[in-house]
């Protein structure tokens, strides 16, 4: 019996594309519908449960991460000297992005080419947690756009209402703060950096 090939792990196992960062391969977790934060297994590769949707913060993108970044000690050093302040570590984890798009896509573990915008400088108890925000490639609404300043001042506002709020509990302190909002050179720089800071990674 001929050997199934094994399911490439979404982080290490695929590529973040030929013409990164101009145009970037993104593994998508969560969709809008979705009633639950899905988020990859670092392990594994599967999407695990990592929590329900405790309130009414709706993901207003599709939402998941760039293949074979990490976001370490070069992303700290770009936050730390865009944002004017020590800023030591990044968050550990492979780069968030947000991708827009017309369609309705009813489900996350997919792959699909998005071209970066710009970005959110987001700071989560002191690490540098930058969340790209691009366009899915070829889309009749979003992908004529190549600037996050272009895009309506609404969707922008709803984008970063949901980063600043999504882990704040009731009656609780904010732990969000948003350092910046960038345009595509910068995403660019953001992206490549991550992909620096993989390379680097201990294996």
């Amino acid at each position: 019996m001929a050997k199934t090939p094994s399911k490439a792990h979404p982080w290490h196992g695929i590529s973040p594309g030929e013409h990164a960062p101009d145009i970037i391969t993104a593994f998508i977790e969560i969709v809008p519908t979705d009633t639950v934060k899905y988020e990859i297994d670092k392990e594994t590769g599967y999407l695990k449960i990592d929590r329900p949707q405790q309130y009414s913060n709706i993901i207003p993108a599709l939402y998941g991460f760039i293949p074979r970044t990490f976001c370490g000690d070069e992303i700290a050093k770009l936050a730390s000297e865009r944002a004017g302040r020590e800023i030591p570590e990044g968050d550990g984890d492979p780069l968030d992005i947000c991708v827009l798009t017309e369609r309705e896509i009813t489900h996350g573990d997919i792959l699909l080419q998005a071209i970066p915008i710009g970005g959110f400088r987001l700071i989560d108890k002191g690490e540098a947690d930058d969340k790209i925000i691009a366009v899915l490639k070829g889309d009749a609404m979003y992908g004529q756009f190549r600037e996050l300043a272009d895009l309506p001042e609404g969707i922008v506002k709803r984008l970063r209402h949901y980063f600043l709020t999504y882990k704040t509990l009731p009656d609780e302190p904010a732990v969000m703060e948003l350092a910046a909002i960038y345009g595509r050179e910068e995403a660019c720089e953001v992206i490549q950096a991550s992909m620096n800071d993989y390379d680097a990674m201990p294996r």
